[in-house]
């Protein structure tokens, strides 16, 4: 991006913890390699000995008509906040959030500048002289081809997935036209960060990655939370059995709860004291989901004296059942990250979770916890047990081990401080 530099290409982190001959982190990453595919170390070198003299605007284009206030707009994205602050804590040396909002109004939180604007949102981008502009979504391909065409050439432009990008080829002439719309509009960023450059393949597959434009490998988000005392946890939450297996999480179509209780019913075999503990929301379009995952619950009498339906539970009180559970088990068949298993991991909960591209990201292709097949019922029970059989205060402080090395705030922000310095640098 004008500096003249070859950067390195480094890739090692995204097979950490793969035994050779091991296809898992393999699978499917490769069809990405029709864009430049860098991964963001936690520990990349750069030029200033834990300085990077650059300015870095994250943008947001969402907005919500409920929010009347800017520090409830902050506080309603977490993610944002918090990655903007862990930028500051690497060392970035100026770090800007412009979001768009009902008024205007300009905030200083943590070192980190907020600019909101009810409208001109791309010019309030320009007016901070940015080195890098960071778009939050893949969802705005417009705005975000007009936010490349406001910038200098010199200002990189980097675009993070949030989630989605399951593609269908275009059926109709009007599809058709869109996606390629769209494939011009996405020619804008000179890069993109995605949790696992797995997840970039339907992007690249699409032709809407192309091959001149670069992707990061770098976790979206983080968690602050923090274990508390196991026996403690067991008391206060409930959470029980031998194993203890903990789900949090939607009951919809994708995190597939029907498969795991399967599973776990499988596992009761050979593991006759595991319970398992289900904590929910209620999420308008899921209750016939959750219908099913009762009626499947109550016709089983494994399944009936072994799994508790909880329901909600406030987010602060998470941490004790995180802190109690043994395992964590989801299904799901596509996510962007994956917060409640980040949670998991920073209380100990060995996350038994399946084998898609963000989570061998986050599991370092099952070296903690273990991976399973989607929609898979028998290898659902084969990876919980796989788990169940290392239930140890020792495997609890390699899973907290690897996400304070791997997948805390500070990991994250020295991750995408690396990448940042990268893309300025081509």
């Amino acid at each position: 991006m004008g500096l003249g530099v070859v950067p390195k290409h480094i890739d090692d982190d995204l097979v950490a913890g793969r035994q050779p001959g091991d296809e898992r982190e393999k699978r499917g990453d490769d069809a990405a390699s029709s864009a430049r595919v860098d991964t963001a170390r936690n520990d990349q070198g750069h030029a200033h000995e834990g300085y990077y003299y650059m300015t870095v605007v994250q943008v947001g284009f969402g907005y919500d008509d409920d929010l009347t206030d800017p520090d409830e707009l902050i506080d309603r994205y977490a993610t944002l906040r918090d990655w903007s602050e862990a930028l500051v804590e690497a060392g970035v040396s100026r770090v800007a959030v412009v979001h768009r909002f009902r008024r205007n109004a300009s905030v200083v939180r943590r070192g980190v500048e907020y600019t909101f604007r009810s409208k001109f949102v791309e010019r309030a981008v320009v007016d901070q002289r940015p080195d890098v502009v960071h778009v939050n979504g893949l969802n705005a391909p417009g705005r975000t081809w007009w936010l490349r065409r406001r910038l200098p050439d010199q200002t990189a432009l980097v675009v993070q997935d949030h989630g989605g990008g399951v593609f269908t080829p275009p059926a109709s002439l009007a599809q058709r036209v869109r996606r390629a719309v769209r494939r011009r509009a996405m020619s804008a960023p000179d890069g993109f960060m995605f949790t696992s450059v797995g997840r970039a393949v339907p992007w690249t597959r699409a032709g809407l990655i192309g091959s001149q434009q670069v992707v990061y490998d770098v976790i979206e988000s983080s968690t602050s939370m923090v274990p508390v005392d196991h026996a403690w946890a067991r008391e206060e939450s409930g959470v029980a059995g031998d194993p203890a297996i903990l789900w949090v999480g939607r009951l919809n179509a994708n995190k597939d709860p029907l498969t795991v209780l399967s599973g776990f019913e499988r596992l009761t075999a050979k593991y006759p004291a595991a319970a398992m503990t289900m904590i929910y929301g209620e999420s308008q379009g899921e209750s016939r989901v959750k219908e099913w995952v009762k009626e499947r619950v109550d016709r089983s009498p494994v399944l009936r004296t072994r799994v508790r339906m909880l329901g909600h539970v406030l987010h602060f009180r998470l941490a004790a059942f995180y802190s109690a559970a043994d395992l964590f088990v989801l299904g799901s068949h596509d996510e962007g990250s994956g917060y409640a298993v980040l949670e998991a991991c920073a209380c100990g909960a060995s996350p038994v979770v399946t084998d898609i591209p963000s989570f061998r990201r986050m599991t370092a292709g099952g070296a903690i916890g273990a991976l399973w097949t989607p929609g898979d019922a028998e290898d659902c029970a084969r990876a919980l047990a796989e788990a169940a059989s290392r239930v140890t205060p020792a495997e609890r402080r390699r899973v907290q081990d690897r996400f304070q090395s791997h997948l805390n705030w500070a990991s994250i922000g020295r991750a995408a401080a690396g990448a940042y310095e990268d893309l300025v640098r081509r």
